[in-house]
């Protein structure tokens, strides 16, 4: 907390505050980063394997084959969530879990479910995209800025 803040407070505030953080349990961070790192490479490695099996028993390109494992990905990712079982992997795993594919089919998955009560169209539909319409809008914004900053270092000879 800053300076500004704890010289507003009372001094019983300022005790009740150093007791509570006394008392807060000491989070593991080495430990949550480690499982982070290898949930994180794990969905990693499912998704390159995913992408192998493409490219070797249909024959795509790798480059082609990047589209059906993103489906696949989210497919698996949104079957885990509606199961139940993502969430579960979320909680111990943390950060790992939010591969953008994974975790945008989560976010999609996870809205939808929560307000499939009020009705599909407003509230599964619109609820839905409340938490992922963001990252599409950036996605697609970020993109064309990409594209601007390619044409014009392709106009000046520079790629």
């Amino acid at each position: 907390m800053s300076d500004k803040k704890k010289k507003k407070l009372t001094p019983t505030q300022l005790e009740y505050q150093e007791f509570a953080q006394a008392r807060e349990p000491k989070r593991p961070i080495v430990l949550n980063c480690i499982k982070a790192f290898f949930v994180g490479g794990l969905i990693c490695d499912i998704g390159q394997g995913i992408q192998m099996f493409f490219v070797t028993y249909f024959h795509f390109s790798q480059e082609s084959a990047g589209n059906p494992t993103v489906a696949v990905l989210v497919i698996l990712t949104v079957l885990l969530t509606g199961f139940g079982v993502f969430d579960h992997i979320a909680q111990w795993a943390g950060a790992g879990t939010i591969i953008p594919v994974t975790g945008f089919a989560n976010t999609m998955a996870s809205a939808a479910i929560d307000h499939r009560s009020e009705g599909y169209v407003l509230g599964v539909g619109g609820n839905m995209f409340k938490l992922s319409g963001p990252v599409i809008v950036y996605g697609v914004f970020s993109a064309f800025v990409v594209s601007i900053v390619i044409i014009i270092f392709r106009a000046l000879g520079v790629m």
